[in-house]
């Protein structure tokens, strides 16, 4: 069965920067595309970055040229370097394989104004 365990998560002052982490088990991790997704109260979860298994890379909009995705396939590890960060971006933050429905149980990121 998947697993998918994110951490890194805190309470942090507009402006300033986290690292999340995501350690996945399950599946043939090298292979599979991965993303990370947030969910914010009263909203529907939205797609933030992704990486392929070739390391391309894509970006929301809201994000791009401030969060950086990365992976270590060695490791089996996806993460989401966040900079600039924003109020707006208080959220759930959730890994998963692109392919795949299963879900962990996210680490809560709360940026204060």
């Amino acid at each position: 069965q998947v697993q998918l365990v994110e951490s890194g998560g805190g309470l942090v002052q507009a402006g300033g920067s986290l690292r999340l982490s995501c350690a996945a088990s399950g599946r043939r991790f090298s292979i599979y595309a991965m993303g990370w997704y947030r969910q914010a109260p009263g909203k529907q979860r939205e797609l933030v970055a992704t990486i392929s298994s070739g390391g391309n890379t894509n970006y929301a909009d809201s994000v791009n040229g401030r969060f950086t995705i990365s992976r270590d396939n060695a490791k089996n590890m996806v993460f989401l370097q966040m900079n600039s960060l924003k109020p707006e971006d208080t959220a759930v933050y959730y890994c998963r394989f692109l392919a795949y429905s299963d879900w962990g149980q996210g680490t809560q990121v709360t940026v204060s104004s």
